[in-house]
């Protein structure tokens, strides 16, 4: 008995390790023969829409890399087996592609979306430049079974079509293609019947994204970014929090905040239209500026005496540079503006407006309760103006080191150069002829109440 458990023993353990040695992974053919790969780093997609009568084609570009959990049958060193692995390549751009993708016809999901081709194409393919280029690819001839085309470099191209009313209704897509690659940068062109063709390029999910926007609807989508931007942005919180400290009333800091806005709105708008220094050290210089704007107010808070003129100015000032750092946050977002910019960008400004006035309405209980049951208010103006200048120094110096590594250097004098400074100049003219009537106005309106004196024993200044 004691034997046969013995052999039984000894069987179990023959069997486990030939199990073990068939499973180990080799270099045979059949081990090397397909391919199951994970999330890739980055993935640009090409997507091109074109409405066309009662029909709307969808022709979009993605590496085959981003085409995950699927294993695809290799030979070779690693070449793509096309022959076996076609029958696959429309389970790929279905699960992947299609199921994610949203077309929209005023406002309502597109239904009957149809798969019409799917190919695998080579790298230096060059037929997505154009519409009629991409579309008599992908409905062409399939690359030849013994194409020797590493799976790594080998793109999927894919036809859809979806049924529409009219090729003049208003088109909208929400991509949901964020999930290929841990960062997914999408190029799409939208054709319409005008012949105007709107381009786009994004990086990861943008949401809904309207392909040609009508003047309300760029409106409404650049309010709500310019809302959503200050409260995002802590430097233009701390800005605002340092206008705060010395009044707490709402009628003169609305008068600021307005110069604010209408400063910044100035920049942006000129920044939107090519007028802004197209270097690479510009926008380091402005950020370093936006830092000292918060240094300076703090410091001010601190040892100044700080009439409702006075600081209207300088806000009005700091504004012009704060519309620049706005202008790079836009870069991006523009693009869905569709033919709308002006709209946009004074969209953009009215969101940010709205946006302080609701940081004002927040932060003004909040101080007025701290100075009268937590702290005296002299010292507590001191000791949140000491904070913010502090956090604003460190910016500063961050940014400043920054700024010192890019090489300045002067442009060169041409038509266009001396043109855009004359453009400038009527900008810093309009400014500043309208802040001098309306310092005018303030100075013969300033009422006692609107200045906070300094501590006891300085020198404050007006």
């Amino acid at each position: 008995m004691l034997k046969n458990n013995r052999r039984i023993a000894q069987l179990c353990l023959v069997a486990t390790l030939t199990g073990l040695l068939l499973a180990r992974p080799s270099g045979s053919p059949a081990a090397a023969s397909t391919v199951l790969h994970e999330i890739p780093g980055d993935v640009t997609i090409q997507a091109i829409i074109k409405p066309e009568g009662r029909i709307l084609r969808l022709l979009v570009r993605v590496p085959l890399t981003a085409m995950q959990d699927f294993e695809f049958p290799l030979f070779g060193p690693g070449y793509l087996d096309i022959g076996r692995a076609d029958p696959m390549f429309r389970d790929a751009a279905m699960q992947w592609i299609g199921q994610e993708v949203e077309v929209f016809e005023d406002g309502r999901p597109l239904q009957g979306q149809e798969l019409i081709s799917v190919l695998a194409s080579i790298p230096s393919d060059k037929s997505f430049a154009t519409y009629e280029g991409a579309l008599a690819h992908v409905t062409g001839p399939r690359l030849p079974e013994e194409t020797q085309l590493y799976w790594q470099q080998a793109m999927l191209d894919l036809l859809f079509e979806y049924p529409i009313e009219s090729d003049e209704s208003e088109f909208s897509i929400r991509p949901g293609l964020e999930r290929l690659a841990l960062r997914v940068v999408t190029v799409l062109r939208f054709l319409p019947p005008s012949g105007v063709v709107r381009a786009f390029q994004y990086n990861g999910d943008v949401g809904l994204v309207r392909l040609d926007p009508r003047w309300y609807q760029a409106a409404f989508r650049f309010v709500q970014l310019g809302f959503l931007h200050i409260l995002d942005g802590i430097d233009h919180l701390l800005f605002l929090l340092c206008l705060v400290i010395p009044f707490r009333r709402m009628k003169p800091l609305v008068v600021i905040v307005t110069a604010f806005t209408v400063a910044h709105s100035i920049t942006l708008v000129a920044s939107a239209f090519g007028l802004a220094p197209d270097t690479l050290w510009f926008p380091p210089l402005v950020e370093t500026l936006i830092a000292a704007s918060i240094v300076y107010m703090a410091l001010e808070n601190i040892v100044g005496k700080i009439g409702l003129h006075r600081r209207w100015a300088i806000t009005l000032g700091f504004g012009l540079i704060h519309g620049f750092g706005f202008s790079f946050a836009l870069r991006e977002t523009l693009q869905f503006a569709g033919s709308h910019m002006l709209m946009s960008l004074l969209s953009f400004n009215v969101g940010v407006e709205l946006g302080q006035l609701l940081v004002l309405m927040l932060m003004i209980p909040v101080l007025e309760a701290l100075f009268k049951y937590g702290i005296a208010e002299r010292m507590g103006t001191i000791i949140l103006s000491a904070l913010v200048a502090h956090t604003g120094w460190h910016w500063m110096s961050t940014r400043v080191s920054a700024l010192v590594q890019y090489q300045f250097r002067w442009p060169a004098f041409n038509t266009a150069l001396l043109w855009n400074a004359l453009g400038w100049l009527v900008l810093i003219t309009l400014v500043f002829g309208v802040g001098w009537w309306v310092y005018g106005l303030l100075q013969r309106a300033d009422r006692p109440g609107d200045e906070v004196a300094p501590p006891a024993g300085s020198a404050g200044e007006d």
